[in-house]
């Protein structure tokens, strides 16, 4: 695939913006995180370039002036929630990603667990928390949001949280997933400061939807359909417009808050500077971008990709039959069908040989490819003894190592053999 994105333009953009906003706000700024802090993979496979981790790597750059808050919601902890590209509860995430951080050569000043009422798995965490020495705050619900704005801002609301010190003038407020109570946070954190004499500001780092693309660009577009479950839809910014007479996009949730939260900031700053949610942002994503052709081919194929992978999620239960057309509707406005994405016809051809062969399991019959990177597609079929995508990783493997088709990477005996583990040690009705 070819490069798109310039990853080192970006990250060097990015650290100037954020200082510069820095700087806006007399050297104390709340900086929310939005997205994924690192492995943003969804970011990599729209902009061919974009380095997965290099939200991290700005963060390595920003070290000596930030502090890191990280914020998750108590609910979340509650209900198991699961972060679906590792399948893992944002719990465990987040104890990952304080893992990861500290790997880095970064540490988490404190985790702030909002929301909080006393959930029994919430406090199990709060204490595993505090016995690996991390220090633990818990934010309850802020009385009167959104539409009591003088209780919002006063003793009973944000002054209801305790005060997280910092003492870096940057401070990184981040999260494992969204409404983890970021923006709630920083806000707190905000009043607090003002109590106290201190003038501190907020921004926003988001990578997705790019502000200075067009609206129906594919990567903008590729954010809806990352997003179908939540229903976000990109829009282009009516306050943007109205201030400056100028377009820039943002999507729905943002700009339905905007007027409370501008309210908001009204009431803790002197002179808030704000004009439009774009305004808050500093995502300068849209500047790394120096292929655009290369960058729409990336994006329709993650928007197809999407749509499968929302497809076998609906069939496993776990999102409602409106996202899926919520993806077939973005693919129609794009103009794709899913024999767009090159691994798709290979697949389906794979399943039909296994069927004409007679293999498959019971009746059922799967194919699956990959691409490799030299553009090399290769497919497996499912059997009896094994999966199809089980079946693919080994042709895949003989592929790269050169070893020809005829020649078993694993000795039929040994799968046999597996087999037999599985129907007769472990009880399973099927060995695949």
């Amino acid at each position: 695939m070819k490069t798109g994105f310039d990853n080192e333009k970006y990250l060097s953009l990015q650290g100037e913006a954020i200082l510069k906003r820095m700087a806006q706000f007399g050297n104390k700024l709340y900086l929310e995180f939005g997205g994924k802090l690192i492995y943003d993979y969804h970011a990599a496979r729209v902009l061919p370039g974009f380095h997965p981790n290099v939200k991290m790597q700005l963060l390595q750059q920003l070290k000596d002036r930030a502090d890191i808050l990280l914020c998750i919601y108590a609910g979340d902890i509650e209900r198991r929630k699961i972060r679906a590209d590792f399948g893992i509860t944002y719990d465990v995430d987040a104890m990952k990603l304080v893992d990861d951080l500290k790997a880095h050569g970064l540490s988490v000043k404190a985790v702030i667990i909002t929301r909080f009422e006393g959930q029994p798995a919430a406090t199990i965490f709060k204490n595993k928390l505090e016995r690996r020495g991390l220090t633990v705050y818990t934010h309850r619900f802020t009385k009167g949001y959104p539409t009591d704005v003088d209780t919002v801002v006063s003793d009973e609301g944000y002054g209801a949280n305790p005060y997280v010190a910092t003492d870096k003038p940057l401070v990184v407020v981040t999260g494992p997933g969204p409404n983890s109570g970021k923006l709630a946070t920083c806000l707190s954190q905000m009043y607090h400061d003002h109590r106290r004499g201190l003038k501190s500001g907020y921004a926003k780092f988001e990578t997705f939807p790019i502000w200075n693309i067009p609206l129906k660009h594919p990567v903008n577009v590729a954010y809806e359909a990352a997003t179908a479950d939540l229903r976000d839809r990109n829009m282009i910014d009516p306050f943007h417009l109205e201030a400056y007479g100028k377009t820039a996009v943002n999507y729905n949730r943002d700009i339905e808050v905007f007027p409370v939260l501008r309210r908001i900031l009204a009431k803790i700053m002197d002179d808030p500077p704000y004009q439009s949610p774009t305004d808050m942002g500093v995502n300068c994503a849209g500047f790394g971008i120096v292929d655009d052709p290369a960058v729409q081919d990336a994006a329709r194929q993650e928007v197809v990709r999407r749509y499968f992978r929302y497809r076998c999620e609906h069939i496993m239960g776990f999102v409602d039959s409106g996202t899926v057309q919520q993806v077939e509707l973005i693919m129609d406005d794009l103009g794709l069908k899913p024999e767009d994405r090159p691994v798709v016809a290979p697949a389906r051809r794979a399943a039909a040989e296994g069927q004409d062969r007679g293999k498959g399991n019971e009746g059922i019959f799967c194919g699956t490819a990959l691409q490799l990177p030299d553009g090399t597609i290769i497919a497996g079929k499912n059997s009896s003894q094994m999966h199809a995508a089980s079946s693919l990783v080994l042709n895949a493997v003989k592929r790269l190592a050169g070893i020809p088709d005829t020649i078993h990477l694993l000795a039929p005996a040994v799968i046999e053999s597996i087999a037999k583990l599985d129907r007769q040690v472990l009880h399973k009705s099927a060995a695949s």
